[in-house]
């Protein structure tokens, strides 16, 4: 075999036994006990899937469900993510047609499990785009084990966040291809990667406060290009008009505050492009002058309009969660039955330890690895990893969002230290221990003066 072959095989076995390794992680619960849903929001999922693969999607839209919430009843197909239950609904069906004759309680059981496999393929696929192969092995192998996300994603939690993280990485993954092509292809299969987040999880809102911002930070630091702008455009565009179909979120992408931030990074990337186009036209005493009267324009309109569509309620306010998310104490003092929840307390420093164990001390190399080769999506992992941090700190359920971007990060760390250090290694010369230890002192001089 060529070498190119057998690098080709390590790394499938590498990235297999990770996904295998992933999925028997989370067996735990049925090997121990049995097949069974747990807790609350889980057995209600379960529920409404079951409900779906009898009866089919329409009757699931429009079903009136009077045992939830009773005597008052729920509207399902008006008040869920819709994501979870479809998926499963579509893999049950998809057996049946291969006559795989498994249950539906089977399906939502394992659902997690199997996609916390399908998280460390595309962990690997993100890190490899960000960095290189070999970060994105280590990357694969880390988030298959990250106590962080199996809290989460055990076989029989069928809730949301079991799918959401697959999305939001994938989502990622489009992104930065989308970012360093600059092709619509790409942009469109993100902004269907962003759609499929939009029903899982009602977390999608870090995702589009998350892209507009790396947006934001290229233009601030002189990186905008054509290919930022196709690729963003035609992500916002389409990505909202997919985004509310999904009956839950309905008109939120254009009224809420939450999403002002992806409007005002659409409107400042149609502005950015107008001006590199008059600059191009124009002398440079008249540019200067009509910019400065744009700038001001352009401001002043922003605010007006702003603050009229908040005055009337045409923008919606931030939410109690958003809110609290900016200021941990503000739950605590206006909306108790928010800080109330326990998801919602602010981080404890222990927990970061025992959710994320030695990634923390990497996370920092990450980051320093980062900086020192700054590029397009290099600034987009340093901002995931910057703002999640601070999230996971305020509230302990985003300790979840935190643990994909430890990985990837610490997975670049041990990957570039190793390949730093590895240079060391050599079994091809048999000298005595002197001479080596003089060797290996004079190489690490070299290392250190570079």
């Amino acid at each position: 075999m060529s070498p190119e072959k057998q690098e080709t095989l390590l790394k499938l076995c590498i990235l297999s036994l990770a996904a295998i390794l992933s999925f028997a992680t989370r067996l735990f619960s049925v090997l121990r006990f049995e097949s069974v849903i747990h807790e609350f929001d889980p057995y209600f999922n379960y529920r409404t899937t079951k409900f779906l693969a009898e009866e089919g999607f329409y009757s699931f839209h429009n079903w009136f469900d009077d045992r939830a919430w009773y005597p008052l009843g729920r509207i399902i197909g008006g008040t869920i993510y819709p994501g979870l239950m479809v998926t499963s609904a579509v893999l049950y069906h998809l057996a049946w047609l291969v006559n795989v004759t498994i249950d539906i309680r089977n399906v939502c059981v394992f659902l997690a499990p199997f996609f916390s496999s399908l998280t460390t393929i595309v962990t690997y696929l993100l890190t490899k785009e960000l960095r290189d192969s070999a970060s994105g092995l280590v990357a694969a192998a880390m988030i298959s084990i990250v106590p962080g996300y199996i809290s989460r994603s055990v076989a029989g939690s069928y809730d949301n966040e079991g799918i959401a993280i697959f999305c939001m990485l994938l989502t990622y993954y489009m992104w930065i291809k989308a970012v360093k092509t600059g092709t619509i292809f790409w942009s469109t299969l993100a902004a269907l990667a962003y759609f499929y987040m939009v029903s899982s999880w009602g977390g999608y809102v870090f995702l589009i406060n998350l892209i507009p911002l790396h947006v934001i930070t290229l233009m601030v630091t002189g990186r905008f290009s054509h290919r930022i702008y196709v690729a963003y455009s035609t992500l916002y565009c389409v990505g909202t008009i997919l985004s509310m179909q999904i009956s839950f979120v309905g008109f939120q992408p254009v009224q809420s505050s939450e999403h002002m931030l992806a409007l005002g990074a659409f409107g400042l990337c149609q502005l950015h492009s107008f001006v590199d186009y008059l600059r191009s036209r124009m002398t440079k005493e008249d540019f200067d002058a009509l910019f400065r009267a744009m700038i001001i324009a352009t401001a002043s309109v922003t605010a007006l309009v702003g603050g009229a569509l908040t005055l009337t309620g045409k923008i919606s306010p931030w939410t109690g969660r958003f809110y609290s998310l900016l200021d941990p104490s503000y739950a605590k003092n206006h909306i108790p039955i928010i800080a109330s929840v326990s998801e919602h307390q602010p981080t404890s420093w222990s927990s970061f330890y025992f959710d994320l164990q030695i990634l923390v001390f990497l996370f920092p190399a990450g980051l320093y690895f980062c900086f020192a080769k700054l590029s397009d999506a290099n600034i987009f992992l340093v901002l995931y990893g910057v703002t999640s941090i601070y999230f996971a700190g305020v509230m302990v359920r985003l300790m979840l969002v935190l643990a994909p971007v430890m990985c990837i990060l610490s997975g670049i760390a041990v990957s570039a230290m190793l390949a730093t250090y590895m240079k060391q290694v050599d079994s091809s010369k048999s000298v005595d221990k002197k001479s080596r230890k003089f060797e290996s002192n004079y190489v690490m001089k070299s290392e250190v003066d570079e």
